[in-house]
């Protein structure tokens, strides 16, 4: 792209980028109003006409405080568009900027050089980001409780800090067993406080699946409202998830091509398991995928069906299909209570019902297209109608057995 160009070339060649790209005539006259009384009005007070990225970052520093407030966000976003559109073209999907955890100190050099040796030792880097992240919480907590240098920190420090930890609790005791034995292999303390937490056990909770009746199934179908476009898409995502089971992935990446509308039945390629399923493509499903086509998707040449409600139209993510679903539940009035209310909680009320009515498990397992039976043997736990079968009757006891040795033992 140019980069000579005036600040209201740059804008039309921003303007038609966003008109091939759907962009809202609302959201275009948005970007046009924060343009106009933002960077043109900098620029005409400077007299100048041009723009640059360092006349934007200029105008950045200039008008943005040191903390952001909403308006000020998106007058970044419209600086950075314009950057973008200059220098590349096209305008980059909006990222999340990773988090940079600082160590400081005695004990958070002691961290790097740790992180340092598990790099040499060609450590995953996800393994190495992962103590990166246990051992700055545990140095935060030291440095609240006034702990500067190593040879400070004691078990009291160690088994409080553990017990403040409420999630992946066995990676947390991990991470501080690998960083005392350093510290005492390197000489740095005279103890391996590692064996602090030798005999540490984290026992993992069975966890039931979160299951919904039919009747509240049925209630959150119902609540949806079907008026608008979000609407017409997050109630085919539903459906496709409370009558057929599917993950939040396989719904996100469902393409027209597996759609066979002659023989209504939908084949796709699950993305967990690489495995290979056939689905009915019931009426309710069908009607309702036409009816967002029609009437709520936006023109776009994407081979997949679901596309994000705001421009640049884009595929929708595993993140997006859930928290559409999500959403859906928590409006439709259901008192969720402890349970998780998301895609994979219609999966597994499918499956339930699927159990309530004596479909065999290897059926079950099919339609779900888990890869072998015992995947789906977890729902048995949740099928109290089988359960109850599997009771026992109390057996009788003889009055002799509380008469032994004179009865003593319980008067």
């Amino acid at each position: 792209m140019r980069q000579d160009q005036t600040i209201n070339e740059l804008i039309e060649d921003c303007i038609i980028y966003f008109e091939q790209n759907c962009y809202t005539k609302h959201r275009i006259e948005r970007y046009k109003s924060m343009w106009n009384n933002g960077i043109c009005r900098y620029l005409k007070t400077g007299g100048r006409t041009k723009y640059n990225r360092s006349i934007g970052e200029e105008f950045i520093h200039a008008s943005v405080s040191e903390s952001v407030t909403p308006a000020e966000r998106d007058l970044i976003r419209s600086v950075s568009v314009l950057t973008e559109i200059q220098e590349m073209g096209k305008v980059s999907k909006r990222t999340v900027h990773s988090i940079t955890r600082k160590l400081s100190g005695p004990i958070g050099e002691a961290i790097e050089h740790l992180l340092l040796r598990l790099k040499e030792l060609r450590r995953n880097q996800t393994t190495i980001s992962d103590h990166l992240l246990y051992l700055h919480r545990f140095e935060q907590h030291l440095e609240n409780h006034e702990v500067i240098f190593l040879e400070d920190i004691c078990e009291k420090h160690i088994l409080g800090f553990v017990s403040t930890q409420t999630n992946n609790n066995i990676n947390v005791v991990s991470s501080l067993r690998v960083f005392f034995r350093y510290l005492y292999e390197e000489r740095l303390l005279k103890t391996d406080l590692s064996y602090v937490l030798a005999n540490y056990k984290w026992v993992k909770r069975e966890k039931l699946p979160s299951v919904y009746t039919a009747l509240e199934v049925k209630q959150i179908e119902s609540s949806v409202i079907r008026s608008n476009a979000v609407g017409k898409r997050n109630y085919a995502v539903l459906l496709l998830a409370t009558r057929l089971g599917l993950r939040a992935s396989d719904i996100a990446f469902l393409l027209f091509a597996r759609l066979d509308w002659e023989n209504s039945r939908i084949t796709l390629t699950q993305y967990k398991t690489g495995k290979e399923i056939e689905l009915p493509l019931l009426a309710e499903i069908g009607e309702a995928i036409i009816n967002y086509l029609k009437f709520g998707r936006t023109h776009s040449d994407s081979p997949h069906v679901f596309l994000s409600a705001r421009a640049p139209y884009r595929p929708m993510t595993r993140e997006s299909v859930s928290n559409a679903v999500g959403q859906i539940i928590d409006a439709s009035g259901i008192a969720t209570g402890q349970r998780r209310h998301g895609p994979h909680s219609m999966r597994h009320s499918l499956a339930s019902r699927l159990l309530e009515h004596s479909v065999s498990l290897p059926v079950i397992s099919e339609a779900l297209g888990h890869k072998k039976t015992e995947s789906t043997m977890t729902y048995l736990r949740i099928d109290m109608k089988s359960l109850r079968q599997c009771a026992l009757d109390v057996p009788n006891v003889d009055v002799s057995f509380y008469r032994q040795k004179g009865g003593v033992f319980y008067e």
